[in-house]
């Protein structure tokens, strides 16, 4: 008879010994994405690590050490960076990322005095499922033409990644983005497209280059309703985390305690020059498939991000990646992405047949995806932030009397 895997709670604490292997193996499943997000929008990697290990550390104390939670960087944000970045430049959208976590923030202070039905009154999941697919499908454009230098490299390691994520099991099937990414830079190195010049150097040691965010309205009209996304999905990550460790972790320590530990590491990252934070779902998986839910675990992996994020060499060797790499793991990543929100929608039940629901999420996908503009005065609201703040809009004024009527026209229809 096989022996049951133990459980390791929350509050344990391990031998040293057998916490170090299982916090390098919390770091390896946060790695791949969170030195990606940076790559992508011109932000530095070290700092990403060191704010995503410091805001875990954060994260961890804020909410008194009873949620087994990682933060690394979030893809949601991507697109906004990126065209504000484009426009007033990498300050400018910091300062957007840093007031996202200011919402955070405000949305923890509600919550705590007021609950949670306002939220998801205003954030249904018609609203933040098409929302999460105009996430995907806005980068798509981003990952095809960075692809599109080498499609070879970048095959490679789309294939490697979509390999490991189908058929590997265990801890391997939980890093698919970090496979991906060293097979398709091993192999670019053996077509020698990789500049190791730079790596031999790099110091071993060595301060990461901090960028201090400049006040721009229109960055923060562009990012900062991000937020409201990624809260949706900051409290699915809760949920799951509940299921998995046995705990009311909604109730205590409370939602508004992990939620303003998310927007403190948000707000801080933005002061220091790094993307914003979200709760990771690879992390989960990792507690999931080893049962170790212990948070000095978590707490290990953070310092590891810390102490790596110094390593020159190692910031090197990330900025050596070639684009084409990171283009082929980026069409699985921001498929995924968009798929997660059809699977919101699909799980939710959301019935097309309504027109309601079909209004708001068909405004929301073209607005999003076809990358519309508003200016007001001087400021300039686009793409995702456009798309959330009309989806928001429409759930409100929407009578929800037209899906009654739908649903009364569709049982006409059945009974004739």
């Amino acid at each position: 008879m096989t022996k049951p895997q133990r459980i390791v709670d929350v509050h344990e604490r391990l031998p040293l010994g057998e916490a170090l292997p299982l916090s390098l193996q919390h770091l390896f499943a946060m790695f791949g994405s969170t030195v990606l997000v940076p790559f992508l929008t011109g932000l530095n990697p070290s700092i990403a690590l060191l704010t995503s290990g410091i805001g875990t550390l954060i994260y961890i104390l804020l909410t008194k050490g009873m949620i087994p939670g990682y933060l690394g960087s979030s893809f949601a944000f991507i697109g906004p960076i990126l065209a504000v970045s484009k426009a007033e430049g990498v300050s400018a959208a910091l300062f957007g990322c840093l007031l996202s976590g200011i919402v955070y923030i405000i949305v923890a202070a509600i919550i705590r005095n007021a609950g949670t039905k306002w939220l998801d009154r205003i954030l249904p999941p018609v609203v933040v499922g098409s929302i999460v697919i105009v996430i995907g499908l806005g980068l798509a454009g981003t990952a095809v033409d960075m692809a599109s230098k080498d499609w070879t490299v970048a095959s490679v390691a789309l294939i490697i990644a979509i390999i490991a994520s189908a058929f590997f099991r265990g801890f391997l099937g939980v890093i698919p983005i970090l496979l991906g990414i060293i097979g398709g830079f091993v192999f670019a190195a053996i077509q020698g497209m990789v500049d190791f010049s730079t790596v031999s150097q790099a110091a071993w040691f060595a301060l990461p280059d901090f960028t201090m965010p400049k006040a721009s309205w229109s960055a923060a009209l562009l990012i900062a309703p991000v937020a409201l996304v990624t809260i949706a999905e900051h409290i699915g990550h809760l949920l799951v985390t509940e299921n998995i460790v046995g705990r009311n972790l909604m109730k205590n320590p409370g939602l508004h305690r992990s939620m303003l530990g998310d927007g403190v590491a948000t707000a801080l990252a933005g002061l220091l020059g790094g993307p914003p934070s979200t709760t990771y779902g690879e992390n989960i998986g990792v507690m999931a498939i080893t049962r170790v839910y212990s948070v000095r675990v978590i707490a290990g992996a953070a310092v590891f991000a810390i102490l790596f994020s110094f390593i020159g060499k190692f910031s090197a060797i990330i900025s050596s990646i070639p684009v084409p790499v990171m283009g082929g793991i980026s069409i699985l990543l921001f498929g995924i992405i968009a798929s997660a929100g059809l699977r919101m929608l699909v799980e939710s039940g959301i019935n097309y047949n309504h027109k309601r629901n079909l209004i708001i999420s068909s405004v929301i996908l073209v607005l999003g995806v076809g990358g519309a503009k508003v200016h007001i005065g001087d400021l300039q609201i686009e793409g995702m932030a456009l798309a959330t703040f009309a989806g928001i809009l429409l759930n409100l004024v929407l009578p929800r009397g037209l899906n009654e009527g739908d649903a009364a026209e569709q049982s006409e229809k059945v009974v004739h």
